[in-house]
């Protein structure tokens, strides 16, 4: 998954491509759970960009989006906001396959 660079990309990508932005961190024990899934399920849904947002980085992002806990995922489609799983609970494969599959067509 990459990596976002940079604020302005961030609103690029928003705004102009079906996005799934991850915000994560290095240190975060439940993020790092996810990482063996991730791959699988970037690969099933070719139909979006799936991005990671380091919290640490983009902590101005995060309190922008009111992602307060981490792993959390916002979904955007036609440069609207279509979902949001936001938590600091650990999230399971099957839970972010069905978050993304309840994101509307």
């Amino acid at each position: 998954m990459k990596e976002l660079e940079t604020i302005e990309q961030y609103h690029e990508l928003k705004d102009n491509k079906d996005t799934i932005f991850l915000f994560s961190a290095d240190w975060c024990g439940d993020c790092r759970y996810l990482d063996p899934d991730l791959p699988k399920i970037e690969n099933a849904y070719p139909e979006y960009t799936f991005i990671k947002v380091d919290r640490d980085k983009f902590i101005d992002l995060c309190i922008e989006n009111d992602i307060l806990g981490i792993p959390s995922f916002l979904a955007f489609k036609n440069a609207k906001e279509v979902g949001r799983f936001v938590s600091k609970d650990r999230k399971t494969k099957e839970e972010v396959i069905q978050f993304i599959k309840d994101l509307p067509a």
